[in-house]
């Protein structure tokens, strides 16, 4: 109990990353005795990690062929003819592509295409964000391999000697609650959704007119002839130098040894009184003085304003872009940067970044080519919202993709093949077929989640060794047994659901999907019916933005407030709530 309140505490804090968190539960219960070092590691051998794992690999196939991107541009025209059935129709392509690949980078994908439709449709990005996330969520609940947190609960249930869920045991659920969310967000969430123009320039979106100048060198031996990195302007008040004009010749991005001369004009991100206490600085070493403010000036023909989007499972979370060498690596200079409600303008390289923040930045536009090759990666540490998508749709790739995909899905679903081994035979036939390199396999794979799901197992089984799930579901069954097997779904819904939006979806079906096993077995009940709902309640996170990684995706892009997702989540959570305490009793027969 003192590893899973420990766990649940760091969950919740963020004070570690999740894969972290996994190895310390591993370690904590071997080392405790609750577990073998065997049981410790059968995690990492589930049928459950390895199927999330080759799934990751045919998500980034699909990617790769530039279906998705080809997909969603196709709709920009029915968005401006008809923008309510273009929304529901958004919302349906989206959920049906989640409801068999990873939704993480469908949504990434999608993203900057939709703010390019909404643009071109006058329709505010922040009308069709969140309805974008919450499908592709619907969506992943109607299948097993929707999302890692279905094969977690069906892999949690095998390792306990129960069946687990077949391809489509979810589906009726999952899709009834599909269809009822996705009317209610097109016909009343779109009334709660707010309505936040972008139609002002970055530079004003961002409030860059007091963080932007020109600025004159004049003959100093403090400024001219000194390599940038030695000059006050960076060592004294952190500057950067976007840009330098000399004779002109402009430099954009300058070097940290390059050396500034005297008549140099530059382009430099600092706040205007920080430039004002230079300038008089500079006045008292030299009453001729050093520095002249002057205009705010953006997009230069050889640089480009881009915006990126921190992703949930990106190496900037955490970290600061000092950290992450942003400048060199990037070839890109932060301007400012959106965090969560805030824009900030200063000390921009000391903030550490969560995911969902947006980064307004400048880049060399010779670059911005590779920036976005970086993106279509599925490991991209970012989206670009404000720059066109590069891949070109690859038909025939697409189609052997698709083919593979179906063929896993048949196998698995006729148990000719278990999901685990139809996958890893998907994995090896898209490999063979010079669709995807191993190279790129192994970077597709997320391995965070892969360790979380390790833990997560490890958890389970230790639940079981010390008799805590039956501790647990005695409390549980204590308290409703009497009221019926509804009241049971709805608190143990309830319970799931509340618990999802503070901490991981996989950390909370891992701690109730033991529990619930359990209380079925107290009762003398089907336990897929509970299972059913676990799974269910963990991807239903639709209140905060940081409940659901895709959530947390579209917060900063959309530019909504933590209660944008409250007053349209909370609806459509209750709903989830309501239709599944129904459904479950019915169908399971409880």
């Amino acid at each position: 109990m003192l590893v899973a309140l420990g766990a649940v505490v760091l969950f919740v804090t963020e004070w570690l990353t999740v894969d972290l968190i996994g190895m310390l539960i591993i370690v904590s219960l071997v080392v405790t005795g609750v577990i073998s070092p065997g049981e410790g590691l059968e995690g990492f051998s589930n049928g459950a990690t390895l199927t999330v794992a080759f799934m990751f690999v045919l998500s980034a196939a699909l990617l790769k062929t530039g279906a998705l991107q080809f997909i969603a541009g196709s709709m920009s025209e029915r968005f401006r003819r008809r923008p309510r059935y273009a929304t529901l129709l958004l919302m349906l392509t989206v959920a049906v592509i989640s409801a068999f690949v990873n939704n993480t980078p469908v949504v990434a994908v999608f993203i900057p295409i939709v703010g390019r439709i909404a643009a071109s449709a006058n329709i505010a990005p922040s009308k069709l964000l969140i309805p974008l996330s919450y499908a592709s969520i619907l969506g992943g609940m109607c299948t097993l391999i929707g999302t890692s947190t279905n094969i977690l609960v069906s892999g949690i249930a095998e390792s306990q000697g129960l069946p687990g869920f077949s391809m489509f045991t979810l589906a009726p659920i999952g899709f009834s609650l599909l269809v009822i969310g996705i009317l209610y967000l097109t016909y009343f969430g779109q009334r709660l959704l707010p309505n936040r123009e972008a139609k002002e320039s970055l530079t004003e979106q961002f409030a860059l007119h007091d963080y932007l100048a020109e600025i004159v060198v004049l003959d100093n031996q403090n400024m001219a002839g000194v390599r940038i990195m030695d000059s006050p302007i960076v060592r004294e008040l952190d500057m950067d130098i976007i840009e330098v004009r000399r004779n002109g010749d402009r430099f954009t991005l300058p070097p940290g040894d390059f050396r500034l001369a005297a008549e140099d004009t530059l382009k430099v991100r600092c706040d205007r009184e920080k430039i004002k206490l230079l300038k008089d600085w500079v006045r008292i070493v030299d009453h001729s003085g050093s520095v002249q403010v002057m205009g705010t000036g953006l997009e230069r023909d050889n640089s480009s304003l881009i915006e990126m989007v921190v992703t949930p499972n990106s190496e900037f979370v955490g970290k600061t872009l000092r950290q992450v060498d942003f400048r060199r690596s990037y070839r890109a200079v932060p301007l400012a940067i959106r965090h969560r409600e805030e824009t900030l303008n200063e000390q921009l390289y000391e903030l550490p970044l969560m995911a969902g923040d947006v980064i307004l930045a400048e880049v060399k536009s010779h670059y911005l080519v590779e920036l976005q090759k970086i993106e279509q990666r599925q490991d991209s540490p970012f989206i670009l919202l404000s720059s066109d998508s590069i891949a070109d749709f690859k038909r025939g790739r697409f189609y052997f993709v698709l083919l593979t995909i179906v063929g896993l899905i048949g196998l698995a679903t006729f148990d000719v093949l278990p999901i685990s081994i139809a996958a890893l035979l998907g994995v090896c036939l898209l490999a063979l077929g010079r669709t995807i390199t191993m190279k790129e396999a192994y970077e597709a794979i997320d391995w965070k989640i892969v360790f979380l799901l390790a833990g997560a197992l490890s958890l389970g089984k230790a639940m079981g060794n010390s008799g805590l799930d039956a501790d647990m579901a005695s409390l549980l069954t204590g308290t409703v047994a009497n009221w019926g097997a509804y009241a049971l779904i709805a608190v143990l819904y309830l319970t799931t659901n509340l618990l999802t939006e503070l901490m991981s979806n996989n950390a909370t079906a891992a701690l109730l999907a033991p529990v619930a096993i359990a209380a079925a077995a107290q009762l003398g009940i089907d336990p897929q019916a509970l299972l059913v709902t676990v799974a269910i309640a963990a991807s239903a996170s639709f209140m905060t933005p940081v409940g659901y990684q895709t959530n947390t995706m579209v917060y900063g892009a959309g530019r909504y407030t933590f209660m944008d997702f409250v007053k349209v989540g909370t609806p459509l959570n209750l709903i989830c709530w309501g239709v599944t305490t129904v459904l479950v009793p019915l169908l399971f027969g409880l």
